[in-house]
Formats: structure tokens, sequence, C-alpha cells
């Protein structure tokens, strides 16, 4: 077995080489926004690139998954289709403005290599199980898992059969894909100055450590890249992958910008956010490494198909109030008692087992990232907000649960999704692709839809999440914005000239009363879409004994509108808004203690998309998922804003 590793000459020696025409070029788009628009798009999406995807089936291509995301109807076929089956055709209610394809990095050139003919890695053992060459005595939904287990054989490192003595093999077969998917993310690229769509250049970077998820979607701000992608493979510690992207392409190349992702820390055993302080480097390696986070990664995905990450009830180690909508799109059940990790690391995380961990969820870091800061002089959990699907079929389309058809290509069929399989094992309830969920949008407010300014945008944290709907939120806080009026037609102006939008910290000299807060939401402007039932303030802090806090306020909107919806017909009822908004004083202020606030607005309460599966069956075709009361049957949509935070002199 090879590893390339992190520092070896090969990784030194990447070029960073111009993609495209339009590197770094801030263009002027025809149609501006002074006070910045929301800009909805995907920056987590597989195609069949992926070494998991293509074992699940799916033959999307990169090509395909940019043309589906402008609004082309796609048929969802499968490698396993017998020849003239009428796959089901699928298509996005409205066309995004932004998209990023992140194939996974690993066994990027090992599963070319297993497809090619000519290659010395075909007749290999291992590509020949990944391929289905040899059949099992399973179901297809096993099938395409056990071909996903054939890939453990690579494990960490490369195999010498599929590689070559060095790994040159996989290397090069990787930059070429990696090429490939370059040239298409060109060619979608609206160059034009009307703007239409933009396309980032960007992969994950996939590491786990003791069945426990540490992912990272790699996104690059112009068409300056690097001509090769670091994997866990090679780089098999993040602070090792920040290095790098800091060394090639920051360092390396005035013209070259990334930052980095984290998703699914709700796999991560507490992994993904756990302290500095609390490991056992020396205080200089832990402010370092703390540094060079808070550069690479200011944005965190708080929910996609795999669940959500905000929040979990339950954690013993937070103080507070439970919060209801805590228990939206968990896989493992708000029922499950979960033994709280504390300020240990767990494992198993990504197998639904073993203790659960505050530094799992979002919130919960941003109340550690306070706290790092006074401990290191650094806040590497300052940590603006996105959503995404992490689909594997191609397909970014997180805005209907009505019409969710799946996101691994093996869930394609309705009761595959209620009953099937996927790359977690476990029961109906459990690992069963009944409890994932569409996933959701990344929101970013920009002056125009360019690469260049969703990039900075990102980098700022001006950004939003979305469970779908394309809900409009607006955050900020100042200490003099108590005359500010929500009727008044230059609201948005005086905000930005009175205070600071979401993703920043507050400044200027604290007030006793505390700052104001200005929370706006529009609902998603489809006619079908529901309405909005409230919008919340959601507040983040450590007390001085070093306890985690949270506290949860309604501040605009109607919690106790009746808005509900019938469990045979999906139909909705009640009252509620097309839009909110509210000015807020925190009453528990102290200027003496940090905190980090965010919104988050929820909808009037719809059917699930399970809901929806299981109404169209008829009722003796309806697998136990179906009458299962620990599967919710309906769900809020919400969103959730960047936080806003307040550091005391």
């Amino acid at each position: 077995m090879q590893s390339a590793g992190a520092n070896s000459a090969y990784w030194q020696s990447v070029p960073v080489v111009a993609a495209g025409k339009d590197v770094n070029i801030d263009k002027e788009c025809l149609q501006q926004y002074p006070q910045k628009r929301a800009f909805f798009g995907a920056l987590h999406v597989h195609t069949a690139a992926s070494y998991d995807a293509t074992a699940f089936g799916t033959m999307t291509t990169v090509d395909d998954a940019y043309r589906f995301a402008r609004g082309e109807t796609l048929p969802l076929r499968l490698r396993t289709d017998p020849e003239g089956f009428d796959a089901p055709l699928i298509s996005i209610n409205a066309p995004l403005d932004f998209m990023a394809v992140t194939d996974h990095a690993e066994s990027l050139g090992e599963v070319q290599l297993c497809y090619a003919p000519a290659s010395q890695a075909y007749g290999a053992l291992v590509c020949r199980l990944y391929r289905g060459d040899l059949q099992l005595p399973a179901g297809d939904d096993m099938q395409a898992i056990l071909r996903l287990a054939s890939l453990a054989i690579f494990g960490k490192d490369r195999s010498q059969k599929v590689c070559g003595k060095d790994g040159t093999l996989c290397l090069q077969q990787a930059a070429q894909v990696w090429l490939e998917n370059q040239r298409s993310t060109e060619q979608w690229q609206d160059h034009s100055s009307r703007c239409n769509f933009s396309t980032l250049h960007a992969y994950e970077y996939t590491l786990a450590e003791d069945s426990s998820n540490l992912h990272r979607n790699v996104i690059f701000r112009s068409s300056r890249v690097p001509q090769a992608v670091i994997s866990a493979k090679d780089a098999p510690e993040p602070e090792q992958l920040w290095g790098w992207l800091n060394r090639t392409c920051i360092e390396g190349d005035t013209d070259c910008d990334v930052l980095a992702i984290p998703h699914n820390s709700n796999w991560s055993s507490g992994r993904m956010w756990y302290p500095y302080s609390n490991r056992d480097l020396p205080t200089k390696t832990r402010v370092e490494h703390a540094q060079l986070r808070a550069r690479l990664e200011p944005l965190a995905e708080i929910l996609q198909t795999k669940g959500d990450s905000e929040c979990r009830n339950g954690i013993a180690s937070v103080m507070g109030a439970a919060d209801e909508f805590c228990d939206f799109e968990k896989l493992r059940s708000p029922a499950e008692s979960i033994e709280d990790c504390d300020e240990t690391i767990g494992s198993g995380g990504m197998m639904l087992r073993g203790c659960t961990s505050r530094y799992n969820f979002v919130r919960y870091a941003l109340a550690a990232g306070l706290k790092e800061r006074a401990a290191l002089g650094v806040n590497p959990f300052k940590l603006g907000i996105v959503a995404a699907t992490d689909t594997h079929n191609g397909i970014a389309a997180a805005d209907s649960e009505e019409f969710y058809q799946g996101s691994h290509g093996i869930d394609r069929n309705v009761l595959s999704r209620l009953e099937g399989h996927t790359e977690v094992p476990g029961d109906i309830g459990a690992g069963s692709p009944v409890r994932y969920n569409p996933g959701g949008l990344a929101g970013i407010y920009a002056q125009q839809n360019s690469r260049e300014a969703l990039f900075d945008s990102m980098r700022n944290r001006e950004t939003f999440g979305t469970s779908g709907p394309k809900i409009t939120p607006r955050f900020f806080a100042g200490w003099g914005m108590d005359e500010l009026d929500c009727d008044d037609p230059a609201l948005l102006q005086k905000a930005y000239q009175q205070g600071v939008p979401m993703g920043s910290t507050l400044t200027g000299e604290p007030q006793t009363a505390g700052p104001v807060f200005l929370v706006t939401a529009n609902r998603d402007g489809r006619d079908s879409a529901n309405l909005l039932q409230r919008i919340q303030i959601i507040k983040s802090w450590v007390d001085a004994d070093g306890k985690t806090h949270q506290a949860i306020y309604n501040v605009a909107g109607d919690p106790k509108n009746g808005a509900s919806v019938d469990s045979d017909s999906c139909v909705t009822r009640g009252s509620g808004f097309n839009q909110l908004c509210a000015t807020w004083r925190d009453p528990g202020f102290d200027p003496d203690t940090a905190a980090a606030y965010y919104s988050r607005t929820l909808e009037n309460p719809s059917c699930r998309w399970s809901q929806w599966d299981c109404n169209r069956l008829p009722p003796e075709e309806r697998p136990a998922s179906c009458n299962n009361p620990d599967i919710p049957w309906k769900i809020q949509e919400r969103a959730w804003t960047s936080p806003i935070w307040y550091y005391p002199k």
C-alpha cells in the first residue's frame, strides 16, 4: 500500500492553473443590487465520478448535474436499469443561481481505472467486486452496499494492484477526472454580463476517523485552481488539508483563493468542533491550528440529506430549556436516550452509534468558539450558515417534499426510500432512507451573481441555509437601531448604515440596554409555497463557569396561529404570513459575556416527504415505516441565518 502524503514531492509540485478565462475578473453584471440580493444554490452535489455514487448505480455526469440545475428535465437512470426501462423524469421547481459539483477526491482515480478495460486494474478482484461483476446473493439495494464496501479494501492507502507501486496511476487518473470536472464547470458558467448562473470549482475531502465524520467541501473563488485535488488519503488530518490549500492556493498564487465547508457534524462523535483547548498539543500549536481553521473554514453546513446538525435536545452538558424544533430531521430518533460525550471524543457516529456530543452541533460549536477565543485569542468556530443536499444522484432537488425521488439512486423506488438500505446500516427508523430528507439550499447575499461576489460573501458569512423552500431571511444588529421602521422603504439601507449584517461581529461601544436586532423574512415566492409562522432568535453563550447555554426567543409572527396540515390529503390550513419583520432587544444581555445570535424562520406545518409517499400507496402496500409513530409525518420547513457575534471589550 502507498500513500502520497500531504508533504510529498508530488503535492509540493502541483501547479495552480487557470481552468477558464475569467480568473479573478470582477466583472460587472447587468443586474446590480446595492443592498444585496439573496441568491440560491447547491454547494454539495455528487455525480457518477464519486465512488459511492457509482456504487449506487448513478450515471449522472457533471454536465447532467449542471443541466438539471438550470431547469432541464432529466431521466433518473441507473446502471442496473434493463434495456428499454422507462426511467422517471425529474425537474427542479425553479433554476438555481449557482452550483458546485463536489465529487469525492478519494478513489477518484481508482474508480475510473476499475472501469477502463485497458487498465492494469481492470481485472483486480476489488475492481470486479466494485463493478458488480461478481454477483452475491442479495437484493439490488444490498448489492450496491456490497459494491461500496469493496472499496474498503483500498483503506486509507492506495492498492498497488490498482494504482501501481507508487500510487502514480491513481493520482494521474484523478488529475484527469478533475480536469474534466473543470471543463464542465467552465462550460456551464455564464461568462456574459447577464450573470444568469455561476459555477464554482469544487470537490469533497472525505475523512473519517473511528467511523466519525470529518468531511469537507472545498470551494474555489475563481477558475484559478490547483491541477490536482488532495484527498484524505494524502492529507489524513484536516490541518494538513488546510495547510496544503493555504500554501498551494492562497499564499502560493495571488489569483487563487479557497475555503472549506464542513458537513454532517451530526455524524462526527464530537470530533468536528472539538475545541483546540481540549487537545493534547503545545499552546503554540493550538493557536496556529485555530488560526488556520479560522482562515479556511468560515462556514458550516447545517442541514443536508443525512440529517440536521443545528442542535439536539437531551444533551446533559447544554444548559437551558429544551428547543422543540431541535427534533427536526434527526437520523438518531429524538426519543433515543444517548450518553453525553461531554469533553471526550466518541466513535461510531457514522454508524449511528456511540455517545453524542454538543460538539456535533453548530449551535454549541458557536458557544465553544466563544470559549476558544477567550483561551487562545482566536475563534476557530466563527461559523456562517449554509445548507445543502449531498445528493449522490447528481440531482440537487431540495425544493419539494412532495416529489422527492431519493438522493442515492438506490432509493429512486418508493419502497426503497421507505424501507430500503443506505450506506448507513440499521433497521427502519435508524439507518433506513426513511430517516433521510431532501436536504436544503444555500443562500448568499451578494450585490451580483458572479463567482467572486458569491465567494466573498461566503468568506464574510453573509449567508443562510433553508430546508428547501426559498425563504429569504435578513438579520442585522446595532447599538442605535431603535428607530428602524419595518414599513420604511429604505429599511435595508438604514440597517446597513446603522448596524452589521449576518456573519458580522458587533462593534462599537456597548450599551447597557444591549444591541437592537432587526429580523425580516419573506416566504418562498411560489404560489404553492407555504406561509410563514414565526421568526425566532437563538442565543448561544458560555457562562463564567464554562457551561454552554442556549435561549430561544419568538420575536415575530404567531406561534399560536392554529395552522395545521391534514395527514391524509396533505392540505395545509390556517393563517400565516407572507412577510415578517421585527426589532428586538435581548432581555438577558450582559455586556461582560460574549454571545452568538442567529435567527430561525419557521413555516406553518406541512407534510414530510415520507407522508406524501405513504399516502400515494394503497394501504395494503404501505411498509412498516408508514405506521411507525417514531417517524415524523409532518415538519415545519425553515431557514437559518448566519450568526452575529458580540464580544465584550
